[in-house]
């Protein structure tokens, strides 16, 4: 039975990932008072007498929590910005190739990948990777999200029974195109620019779907070609390639709430092409990743406690 240790339980993230936990047979959680849970020594000893601790706290707290953990057989998963474009940790997103997944496997620092950042790195690496998608390409992408995105503070003001009325359209931000998840977004896929990038927050929990448009003339092949990358790359069990995945015409960006799933798919036609992945914020974007992580640095199926 392995030691489990949440680092900052009590945030959107860590609550996700205690719910998933929390009926486990195969491991125990080490959980710390109200009083201790922001104690340093406290955590300290958690951090260290743990086998696998999750890093749930914004990047300054979770560099001092990595510093904190003197323990080297400690696994750290970290679910923060701080550490997902340094060489000597593994970046959990293990679908990207076997060579990913097996250094994951191998790891005992994983950072946990974005929530935005997934999608576009789901969808831009297979093109990149195969040679379709130019390296040099100047790309867009648009993503929309669930407002539990921005963590307790964004729950609460859009849950408030007398809530600001400009919540109740959908809100673009990021418009310094300065977003934290961009570094890791043109690490990871290994492309030359950074995308144009377009996050909007929406009135609904959870969810999110990531599209990124095209020209034909930006890539060197055909739609089925991208089609065919995907299919190969995505086949399960926890990102898959669908055909269509369109209900109505239309794409709901909650349709995968509170599952920790990814769906990919391609729309448009042979001159614009539409690029879509789907999930939830919370799950693949988030907590799911972090528990899939997890299960492959256990030995055991990548899918134990998943939603799917």
């Amino acid at each position: 039975m392995k030691k489990v240790f949440i680092d900052g339980s009590a945030g959107t993230t860590g609550l996700r990932i205690v719910e998933r936990l929390k009926n486990r047979k195969d491991i125990e959680l080490i959980i710390l008072s109200e009083e201790k849970r922001k104690d340093i020594e406290a955590r300290r000893k958690a951090l260290n007498s743990a086998d696998i601790a999750f890093l749930c706290l914004p990047d300054v707290a979770s560099r001092e929590a990595v510093a904190l953990t003197q323990n080297t057989n400690t696994v750290l998963l970290d679910t923060s910005t701080a550490h997902r474009t340094l060489d000597d940790w593994s970046y959990g997103f293990p679908e990207l190739s076997a060579k990913q997944k097996a250094k994951i496997v191998n790891s005992k620092r994983i950072a946990v990948p974005g929530c935005h950042a997934s999608g576009f790195i789901a969808l831009v690496y297979p093109l990149v990777e195969s040679g379709i998608l130019p390296k040099d390409a100047l790309l867009s992408a648009f993503s929309l999200t669930g407002y539990s995105g921005g963590g307790k503070g964004m729950i609460a003001d859009y849950e408030l029974a007398e809530r600001d009325k400009l919540l109740d359209a959908p809100r673009q931000y990021g418009i310094t195109q300065n977003h934290k998840h961009l570094p890791e977004m043109v690490k990871l896929c290994g492309i030359d620019n950074a995308p144009v990038f377009i996050p909007v927050v929406g009135d609904f929990y959870s969810g999110m779907e990531v599209t990124i448009p095209l020209f034909a003339s930006q890539i060197n092949g055909t739609t089925q070609d991208i089609k065919n990358v995907y299919k190969t790359k995505y086949n399960g069990p926890v990102v898959k390639y669908t055909e269509d995945f369109a209900e109505s015409g239309f794409v709901s960006a909650n349709k995968l709430s509170f599952n920790d799933g990814m769906e990919i798919s391609v729309s448009g036609n042979e001159e614009r092409i539409l690029l879509i992945a789907r999930y939830d914020n919370l799950g693949k974007g988030a907590s799911g990743a972090a528990i899939q992580c997890m299960n492959l640095v256990m030995g055991i199926d990548e899918t134990e406690g998943l939603d799917l």
